[in-house]
């Protein structure tokens, strides 16, 4: 199955060149293209692309924020700025872009970022989980309380937590569980020496990595034991594990 691509870019000229250049590679196709930024959140619902190319300035707007929303509805979409503006490169990096293309293109560029995107893809469907509303800490177990229901989480037990979909999901090596609870309210009831917040949309249980490897440019994917998911960790806490381990 190709890799679906969305374009936002509000030239388009630019938007044809784009496409050009990435459908000369086969396993990629352009399912969406958009000129602003509430369009392109739409869009990215219905056709929820694997890679995005975003410009920084669309119609007056920042790209940047769009970014943002876009991360929020999938942490692993991969967000691929393709700009004339060098000067947003450090706030695109520590937001999570997988790259940062300049313009006028350079095709060799280009080729070397889709070859890396498709190498690195891998199927990361999420499975089902139970929709509950709220989540309280008691002891070493985290109470999560739904509308008819109560789940006690051994805190041990648990492989990492993600926030996708405007919700935050919560791993064990057996069952998955949705919260409306945010990323900051879970990672203060967890033990920091066992439990690290590796990206701003993932925490991970330290005890459960099985397995840390490049993703994108300053940006590591970690794979966990018991586990298919994995999460994304930034350049500064993967310095942060290699202290805590060596």
């Amino acid at each position: 199955m190709a890799i679906r691509v969305m374009l936002i870019e509000d030239e388009a000229g630019m938007r044809l060149l784009l496409k050009k250049m990435i459908e000369r590679h086969p396993e990629f196709q352009v399912v969406a293209e958009c000129d602003e930024i509430a369009e392109s959140v739409i869009a990215f619902r219905r056709q929820q692309p694997e890679v995005v190319f975003l410009d920084i300035g669309i119609k007056g707007q920042n790209g940047i924020e769009c970014a943002r929303i876009l991360c929020d509805l999938d942490p692993k979409v991969k967000i691929i700025f393709a700009t004339a503006h060098t000067e947003y490169m450090p706030e695109a990096f520590e937001l999570y872009a997988f790259d940062y293309l300049v313009k006028p293109f350079d095709v060799e560029r280009m080729d070397r970022t889709l070859s890396r995107i498709a190498s690195l893809m891998q199927n990361t469907a999420c499975e089902p989980g139970e929709k509950i509303s709220r989540t309280e800490y008691r002891y070493d177990k985290l109470l999560v309380k739904g509308k008819e229901s109560m789940s006690f989480i051994n805190i041990p037990d648990i492989i990492l937590i993600q926030r996708e979909n405007n919700a935050t999901v919560i791993y064990t090596e057996k069952d998955s569980y949705v919260t409306s609870a945010s990323m900051a309210e879970l990672e203060k009831k967890l033990d920091p020496e066992q439990f690290m917040r590796s990206h701003k949309s993932y925490i991970i249980n330290l005890s459960r990595i099985r397995k840390i490897e490049p993703y994108g440019r300053w940006t590591y994917l970690v794979h966990f034991q018991g586990r298919k998911e994995d999460a994304l960790l930034t350049a500064e806490k993967f310095e942060e594990i290699k202290r805590k381990f060596v």
